[in-house]
């Protein structure tokens, strides 16, 4: 870059009347913030203000427009939710991140009609063609809130790492994980899940989709091909354990978590589960459950557990994890997929020490490690508190959004329920309706919302719903989303 370039780069905008040629008049009634916010967008994605750039000062910009305050603030909160704009202090508001040109392309092929994305048995690679589908806004769950990853300190820790790294560090490392991750790892579960790890305890994946691929190739050498699942359970973990010839008989999930009774009817030796913030249900394990668990996990049962974005309680502490209780007959994974983004791909496994050198083996043979750099700099951040800082920030921007989404679902749909605990990154609705939740989940994308139909995540029958995320999306594309929802489910009673 030029001297000239980046001194410009670092320059405020000039405000006044004839910024970005901005006409209010041209704004809709009531809807003025969200117009200067998509002006201010599209200015940043095209060019016309720079990464880098200073903003003119909410007052100076209201007063230049004929707005009020509240209508500029407005509009800079969206923008910096979204991860384009960032408060600095003195420095003011700067632009810190546009989205990246469209590459050109050859026309891509038509995309298929949104009834055929549904169907009421769904293939394995349903969920790719289903996130490569056009929506105006997306309520899929298990989406974390992708803008507010913290890119400034990501890309600061890497460059530290970077300079610190020594020639062999780029060699082959070892297939349990970089050292470092592994002790980060043991003492972030410690201070945030109550659990008693040692380094050497962890192994670390590549997310808990390999963690779980990793453990079936160790159970199956043990003679075990049947991991019972909850019901409803997820639809992608009954995906990932029948891929590696694991059985998935269900378990009922009740209001007070996996029924231990149904569990021991089924004469499964594993069972996995999401005891903290159960997907979909949202649930949590109570205790009386987790007593008759430990008590079946003792009579030589293994539990897998999956602690599903438990780290995002909102209401009370998150429940402590089971792999507290009973270290040797509990598999226990996680990742950042929910807490940074599922790009990462870094999880972490701690098993029981007598599947331990077969889920290592298994490691090795998969990919010889996880990649290392990204495993450096997220020990970093987990040692240096940034982590636990990312942490606070997203579970204050998601219990807004929650709350947005629980107003918007009674609003506009008034006879639907809401299942669950103020937790995690998605609701769950059921409706007393005759009508299709795929077909519901099909009239919504028509109109350009995406939602998850709860039967795909049901082996039974089961009454219909729909999983709605909430932690990628502002309270205005939250309304707009189950607005719409309710508009297809209108149409579609109405035959």
């Amino acid at each position: 870059m030029s001297r000239a370039k980046a001194q410009a780069s670092g320059r405020s905008i000039t405000a006044g009347s004839d910024f970005l040629h901005l006409d209010i008049a041209a704004a809709p009634t009531g809807g003025r913030a969200a117009w200067l916010a998509d002006r201010l967008r599209d200015a940043i994605a095209d060019g016309r203000i720079a990464v880098g750039a200073r903003l003119p000062a909410s007052r100076v910009l209201a007063a230049d427009l004929g707005v009020s305050r509240g209508v500029v603030t407005e509009a800079y909160q969206r923008l910096g939710e979204e991860g384009r704009i960032a408060g600095r202090g003195r420095a003011g508001t700067v632009v810190v991140a546009a989205p990246p040109a469209p590459a050109a392309r050859p026309a891509p092929a038509a995309a298929p009609a949104p009834a055929a994305l549904f169907p009421s048995a769904p293939d394995s690679d349903i969920f790719d063609a289903v996130r490569a589908a056009p929506a105006r806004v997306d309520l899929t769950p298990g989406v974390p809130d992708l803008a507010a990853f913290p890119r400034a300190d990501w890309l600061r820790v890497e460059r530290s790492v970077l300079r610190r790294l020594a020639a062999a560090d780029f060699g082959y490392g070892d297939p349990r994980g970089a050292p470092a991750l592994r002790a980060a790892v043991a003492a972030w579960l410690a201070r945030n899940r109550g659990i008693a790890a040692e380094p050497a305890e962890v192994v670390v994946t590549a997310g808990v989709s390999q963690a779980l691929g990793l453990l079936a190739q160790a159970l199956r050498g043990d003679g075990i091909d049947r991991i019972a699942v909850e019901e409803p359970g997820s639809l992608g973990v009954r995906q990932h354990l029948n891929n590696w010839g694991m059985a998935t008989p269900p378990v009922a999930v009740d209001a007070a978590g996996l029924r231990v009774d149904d569990l021991v009817a089924t004469g499964a030796r594993a069972v996995m589960l999401t005891p903290a913030h159960q997907f979909p249900t949202g649930v949590v394990l109570d205790g009386d459950r987790r007593r008759r668990l430990v008590d079946w996990a003792r009579d030589g049962g293994l539990v897998i557990e999956d602690d599903y974005d438990a780290e995002h309680r909102y209401d009370r502490p998150p429940v402590p994890a089971l792999r507290a209780l009973l270290p040797e007959h509990v598999g226990y994974a996680g990742s950042v997929s929910k807490l940074l983004a599922p790009a990462l791909r870094v999880g972490w496994l701690l098993v029981p020490a007598r599947y331990r050198d077969a889920v290592v083996a298994a490691k090795r043979n998969a990919d010889l490690g996880t990649s290392v750099l990204p495993q450096l700099v997220l020990a970093e951040l987990m040692t240096s508190g940034a982590l636990e800082r990312q942490l606070r920030l997203l579970r204050r921007r998601h219990v807004r959004r929650r709350d947005a989404m629980v107003a918007a679902i009674g609003r506009h749909l008034p006879g639907a329920t809401v299942h669950g605990a103020a937790a995690g990154l998605h609701l769950l609705v059921t409706l007393d309706d005759a009508v299709a939740d795929t077909e519901l989940a099909a009239a919504a994308l028509e109109r350009g919302v995406k939602v998850q139909p709860l039967s795909w995540h049901c082996q039974r029958a089961h009454r219909p719903g729909l999983v709605l995320g909430y932690a990628a999306n502002t309270a205005t594309d939250i309304e707009e989303g189950v607005a719409t929802v309710a508009a297809a489910l209108r149409r579609l009673r109405a035959g």
